[in-house]
């Protein structure tokens, strides 16, 4: 009897430690995973606040709410079961799909670079601004599915960008993990805006309370909100290109073109191999050249976006100005 107490115990010892050591597989792995989607979550944290300026600060929480459920909705219900099954029926897929991914990333920040240094005409994203001041419940539904429509676009980045990362796990394992994956960024993403959105109004709170310490902190806060938004905005740009650059250089390697990879790692080696630094230092070479194959890669792409939609759209203008001559001459 006590033997058979003693292997039970035994099992029981074993099966904790497996249940660990699997946790702690899902731990790294999603850690991992969450790391490499890093410039997206940025970029994510930074546009989400735009879509409630203008609301009634006592809908601003419900509505980051909604978007946030919602963001949860696409990554978990749409996203994760549609990637897990490429990845294990068509795993080729997995690295073209990664670089359309890491291109529009590209694209997104060589954009906002060329409209801050005044080269291709500013644009704001479209949102029902116009709407927003309305407390209709209409107008808010429409801000929310429109914050949900930009989300579905980077949740497919991130959770693309997450898979990549731990494609050799089983098909259990990576879906535990893009499912922590996605859980973890869409409570930390939404939680930050959330704090982003209100951290003006605890500003002002602060700021009428009798104490010279609270009042001189809630200034600041209310100070720092605009400052925190631009420096976030500007993370998130060369976030987006080192992240994209990262990955079409790698991609290039995986489909036979090995020179940029090559010339990159020949660069890395030799800051690699310096003594308690090496890491870091290896980490920067790799980091700077993505950043700068993320600029010129974008680049491209915005100027081939820009200069099809100049072309079509001076053809367009073309055909109005005949359309209109030809009336004159027949009204004539």
């Amino acid at each position: 009897m006590a033997g058979g107490l003693i292997a039970l115990l035994d099992d029981v010892a074993a099966l904790v430690k497996l249940s660990a050591a699997s946790l702690d597989d899902v731990a790294a792995g999603a850690s991992r995973a969450g790391a490499k989607a890093a410039g997206v979550v940025i970029d994510d944290a930074a546009v989400t606040p735009k879509f409630v300026e203008g609301v009634d600060p006592k809908r601003e929480l419900p509505i980051i709410q909604r978007i946030a459920l919602g963001s949860l909705f696409n990554k978990i219900v749409i996203i994760l079961p549609i990637i897990l099954l490429l990845s294990q029926f068509l795993p080729w897929l997995l690295t073209p799909l990664l670089m359309i991914g890491g291109t529009y990333l590209c694209f997104e920040g060589a954009e906002k670079v060329a409209e801050k240094f005044g080269w291709i005409a500013h644009h704001e994203k479209e949102t029902p601004a116009a709407e927003k001041s309305s407390d209709g419940a209409a107008a808010e539904k429409k801000v929310v599915r429109s914050a949900i429509t930009t989300d579905f676009v980077l949740s497919c980045e991130i959770m693309v960008i997450a898979l990549n990362e731990v494609a050799a796990e089983s098909l259990t394992s990576r879906a535990i993990i893009l499912g922590v994956v996605a859980l973890a960024i869409t409570l930390g993403v939404y939680g930050v805006v959330a704090l982003i959105v209100k951290m003006d109004d605890i500003g002002l709170h602060l700021a009428k309370k009798d104490a010279p310490g609270p009042q001189r902190f809630g200034r600041f806060l209310v100070e720092a909100m605009p400052k925190l938004l631009a420096l976030l905005s500007v993370v998130g740009t060369f976030a987006m290109l080192w992240v994209g650059g990262h990955i079409i250089l790698v991609g290039t390697d995986e489909l036979g073109f090995h020179a940029l990879y090559g010339f990159v790692h020949h660069l890395e080696e030799p800051a690699a191999a310096v003594a308690a630094v090496g890491g870091l230092l290896g980490w920067l070479v790799n980091t700077f050249f993505s950043l700068i194959l993320g600029a010129i890669w974008g680049g491209i792409v915005v100027a081939a976006v820009f200069g099809v939609k100049a072309l079509f759209g001076s053809g367009n203008r073309h055909e109005t100005t005949d359309a209109t001559a030809g009336n004159d001459s027949a009204e004539s």
